[in-house]
């Protein structure tokens, strides 16, 4: 059986990692904060074992090599990303330092495989077709933070002889996603029956459920895939054809206001995937 650590065990991502790992029939750790009720969070399957910290942003490399004692693999999905502030925020820096620590725990502890979780907005969106050829060009913190970390981790870790692989995702919706996302707000305002406010919805996106995400993540983790690889379904979807797929479930397109909220001028025109696996 394999063994493997997962951050963020509790977030969007993580806990459907977390569940595909489990239905593939790999044991978990899931490192969380000492303040979820991990032991009856329904977020984790029944099983798991739990390892908890005030931040693990904050714990040293000495302190993750304890916890990675007899890990095979380390899924690191934890990351600052509170919407409409991760992307510039201070909290970048120390999640790069602290993924850092944990990478060299990891190292210490004799991990097998090392899975970090990235983002396509490392990449230059010009293309707006995003291969693994497409150079980087990270235009935020968070992005910056990212594609350091990437950079830094597939030279160091093979060093270590520990396995790099790095999932990039995409549109990421679904289950326990932040409600102030657009797939949870227009649910939330179809749901009532009120109208949704929306931009024109021109923009093309490469959106993908996060528990398909999760089953690519797993798949990469119990496997042999390594360096950067792209998370995503590989479809050119306008946020308007998304939007409208949504209210036909509650036969309310005509709840959808395109329009009536300014369209976003810095915002790429289209940011589509090709998949890697």
């Amino acid at each position: 059986m394999t063994h493997v650590l997962v951050t963020g065990a509790t977030g969007f991502v993580g806990r459907h990692v977390v569940r595909a790992l489990t239905s593939a029939g790999a044991s978990v750790v899931a490192a969380v904060r000492s303040t979820v009720d991990a032991a009856h969070d329904t977020r984790l399957p029944s099983g798991t074992t739990i390892v908890t910290t005030t931040d693990l942003f904050t714990e040293s490399a000495a302190w993750w090599q304890q916890q990675c004692a007899g890990v095979d693999v380390i899924v690191h999905a934890a990351w600052y990303a509170e919407p409409g502030r991760y992307l510039q925020a201070p909290q970048n820096i120390d999640c790069l330092i602290g993924s850092l620590n944990l990478a060299r725990g990891a190292g210490l502890a004799g991990v097998r495989r090392f899975v970090g979780i990235g983002t396509c907005f490392e990449y230059d969106l010009a293309p707006g077709l995003l291969s693994l050829d497409t150079p980087l060009k990270p235009l935020t913190p968070y992005a910056a933070a990212k594609a350091s970390l990437f950079t830094m981790l597939s030279q160091w870790l093979p060093l270590q002889s520990v396995e790099f692989a790095w999932c990039r995702l995409f549109y990421l919706h679904g289950e326990g996603e932040d409600e102030r996302r657009l797939v949870p707000y227009l649910r939330k305002q179809l749901a009532r029956g009120e109208p949704a406010e929306l931009s024109h919805g021109t923009q093309i996106r490469d959106f993908l459920d996060v528990v398909d995400a999760a089953r690519k993540i797993a798949t990469v983790a119990l496997g042999t895939l390594q360096g950067p690889l792209n998370i995503c379904s590989g479809v050119p979807v306008t946020v308007r054809e998304l939007a409208l797929s949504i209210a036909a479930e509650y036969g309310r397109p005509d709840l959808l206001n395109f329009g009536s909220r300014p369209d976003n001028l810095v915002d790429p025109p289209r940011v589509v995937g090709v998949p890697s696996l």
